[in-house]
């Protein structure tokens, strides 16, 4: 989707006339349903004219041109994509633009680029802003990757002299990303016309733009089947803007603790589907076979072990690489160059169970400060708004003074939007507003899903065997997987005895409708999977997951019960201590009850990557959630 659609030659008459800028900022108002920055409105200024001028004295008015083009199931946005006909082939062709005011760049390291503008923040050197951009396309739409080379990338420095950005010009080249600059306006102009036909037909550049717009665009690869490619073999997943710069943010702490001895803490931030487990299974990949001693820890069974399980099916030794947060109790100071902690936010207080020996126990500190001393270069990864039992204690905070006390170097990176393999950023703000994470009152997912993410599907259903149903014919219409998951509001039984095994108890009961929990953890019940592999194994439909088995992980359609433990009451929820049966759980105080139960949710709602139905058996909280899913 993108923001504006005309030839080339109807918005640089909006530009000259300076009414381009006002026309993106309306369709963005209604789009996004929030105003845009004066640095973005100022940027459409002064960088659309000049790249429009060039189209024209290029003899390419005819080309379409969509501005501010959603990339699929991602928040960024391409700044332009030129739409029109190859002049050797007379096939579609298109040119991804990335328009960059920079005038001058402090300094280029690899792939992260510093500018003065910027302050000490990295940013990501446009080349490679770009040919990401493209790759990421060619990658999420199959008539694309089946012919990749339809696509080229450009990033466009029109403020630039060369002698101003030298720093940027050995970056390697390809179709996917070249850079231009004023002083390159020549070889930009040449570089179009052998891209896209200057005696091109009008009619073939909008029929371009029209394929380009109805493009099919499946799934990413889903993060669990490629793990295995991804530690053993090579690189399998596409990297965009933040995510890319928290990557090379890790690896380049690594170069300086090997050269200087120097610790770096690093650590990133991002809500749901941001992208975080994408990278940590990245810089394991990339380590590991650099020959770096790396470990992926977590503070999840069912994450973990999955992990294992199909990225190590093959290979005890990967295996070895995913460990917990509390296997470092007994470690020493350094014997990793890198731990990953992934779902950091799930950091206990201490490391010490029931099963650590007394002479550990004796030693034991903090599961931060164990963390952070193992390891030249410790990752967090975490979203703050996961934090579902007391005792969890990763945070931004703990992990900033933690590592202040230490005296270390610490960098953080922020993941702004949604990445998942599907998934919807509109829906992720969606949900924030459902839940009262956010001040705005709740939205109406339908008007909300017109100006922004048509794809993604949200429905409600009237009872418990209609979602059942809805998930069925989903998986039916369009494959996939599908679970459905609820809030611990019923009792969880150990699995009974028959003639036949062990059977799982029908625990989840509502009016005629009634479902077992998952599998309890370290219990074996027949024709059923280990509660780690809940989400991930297909005999998983049926079972009821809870959010120790949810969280961590993504499905394509999910099924949320939002049971009587977070209800609807005079416009605004309620939580209720007396309706959960999470025993942790309602150990908390009033301040953080309601806080745990309002994240639960959120995590619940935020596992479907394709289209989530919701239920509630609350009379009033079922009408709420008819009325917000339209």
């Amino acid at each position: 989707m993108a923001l504006v659609r005309r030839s080339a030659t109807e918005l640089l008459a909006d530009a000259k006339s300076d009414r381009l800028h006002l026309l993106l900022s309306e369709q963005a108002r209604f789009q996004f349903e929030s105003r845009v920055g004066v640095a973005e409105v100022r940027s459409w200024q002064r960088s659309l004219p000049v790249l429009l001028a060039d189209l024209a004295d290029a003899g390419l008015g005819h080309v379409e041109v969509l501005l501010e083009h959603r990339l699929p199931h991602s928040p960024r946005r391409i700044d332009v994509v030129l739409c029109g006909t190859h002049p050797r082939t007379g096939e579609p062709s298109y040119v991804l633009v990335e328009l960059k005011q920079w005038s001058h760049v402090e300094s280029a390291l690899g792939e992260l680029v510093r500018i003065a503008a910027y302050g000490t923040d990295p940013v990501l050197h446009p080349v490679e802003q770009v040919r990401s951009y493209c790759q990421y396309l060619v990658d999420s739409t199959p008539a694309l990757a089946a012919r990749p080379l339809a696509v080229h990338g450009i990033a466009y420095l029109h403020n630039a002299r060369n002698s101003g950005v030298s720093a940027l010009r050995d970056y390697p080249a390809d179709e996917y990303g070249r850079l231009f600059t004023l002083d390159d306006r020549g070889a930009l102009v040449d570089h179009l016309r052998s891209l896209l036909d200057p005696a091109g037909d009008r009619d073939a550049a909008r029929e371009g733009a029209d394929e380009f717009l109805d493009f099919r665009h499946a799934p990413t690869k889903p993060l669990l089947d490629l793990a295995a490619k991804e530690i053993r073999d090579r690189e399998q997943f596409v990297l965009l803007d933040e995510q890319k710069v928290a990557f090379e943010a890790v690896r380049q702490a690594v170069r300086r603790a090997r050269a200087a001895s120097t610790r770096t803490v690093v650590i990133v931030l991002g809500g749901p589907g941001s992208g975080k487990s994408v990278i940590a299974l990245s810089l394991v990949g990339a380590l590991a076979r650099q020959g770096h001693t790396v470990h992926h820890a977590t503070g999840s069974s069912a994450f973990t072990r999955t992990l294992r399980k199909i990225a190590g099916s093959r290979s005890t030794r990967v295996q070895g690489l995913f460990k917990y947060f509390n296997n470092y109790v007994e470690s020493e100071p350094r014997e990793l160059e890198v731990l990953i902690c992934d779902e950091a936010h799930r950091i206990r207080e201490t490391s010490v169970n029931r099963f650590t020996k007394k002479e550990a126990r004796a030693r034991a500190g903090r599961q931060i400060d164990e963390l952070i001393d193992v390891a030249w270069v410790p990752v967090f990864l975490l979203d703050e708004h996961q934090v579902v039992r007391p005792g969890e204690m990763g945070s931004l905070a703990e992990i900033t003074a933690a590592t202040t006390a230490k005296g270390y170097d610490i960098e953080i990176v922020r993941l702004d939007g949604q990445f998942r393999c599907g998934g919807s950023a509109v829906f992720d703000r969606w949900v924030s507003r459902l839940l009262g994470l956010e001040q705005a009152a709740p939205s109406d997912w339908t008007r909300l899903a017109a100006g922004g993410d048509e794809d993604f599907v949200v429905t409600s259903a009237a009872s418990p065997q209609a979602m059942e149903s809805w998930l069925l014919a989903k998986q039916a219409e369009f494959g996939g997987t599908a679970r459905i998951a609820a809030g611990y509001c019923w009792p969880w039984s150990d699995p009974t005895k028959t003639e036949d095994g062990q059977r799982l108890v029908d625990d989840v009961v509502i009016e005629d409708w009634k479902r077992p929990w998952n599998v309890k953890p370290d219990k074996r019940v027949p024709h059923a999977p280990e509660s780690y592999f809940w989400a991930s194994d297909d005999r998983g439909f049926g079972q009821v997951g809870c959010i120790y088995t949810a969280q961590g992980f993504e499905y394509d359609w999910a099924g949320v019960v939002i049971g009587p433990d977070f209800v609807r009451r005079e416009g605004s929820w309620v939580a209720r201590r007396d309706r959960s049966h999470d025993p942790a759980v309602r150990k908390a105080d009033d301040l953080h009850f309601a806080g745990l139960i309002r994240n639960t949710y959120k995590v619940l709602l935020t596992r479907g990557m394709r289209g989530v139905c919701v239920y509630s058996p609350d009379p009033e909280t079922q009408e709420f959630l008819e009325q917000v899913t339209g």
